[in-house]
């Protein structure tokens, strides 16, 4: 007879979303949008151009690339909370940042 062991409640070991306390450097993820590392392709071409004199360019091959956020290690000043919050955010969470206001984008990103 073959006893199940017990299995683990992953939610309660492993929080989804760091806080500010639980700054995670080595992740490329932005705190605000969520935007991360995406995957795809590169077309590469062979062949002379047709205007070049050549018989056109053919498909060979794709290549895989990866494609980074532009992500930016900030302190955002709070002036609701009058302290600075250090935070992993991407050039257009930085723009959603200054549009919102800080204390706003923070809170319903779950940092404060």
């Amino acid at each position: 007879m073959i006893k199940h062991k017990k299995r683990l409640d992953l939610k309660a070991d492993f929080p989804i979303s760091p806080g500010p306390q639980q700054f995670c450097f080595m992740a490329r993820v932005c705190s605000i949008r969520g935007s991360k590392v995406r995957v795809g392709r590169k077309i590469h071409r062979s062949g002379l151009a047709k205007k070049k004199g050549g018989i056109g360019r053919h498909v060979t091959k794709t290549v895989k690339r990866k494609v980074s956020p532009n992500l930016q290690s900030k302190r955002v000043w709070v002036p609701e909370l009058s302290k600075y919050v250090k935070i992993k955010v991407s050039a257009k969470g930085i723009k959603t940042i200054n549009k919102n206001g800080a204390y706003v984008t923070l809170k319903k990103a779950g940092l404060i």
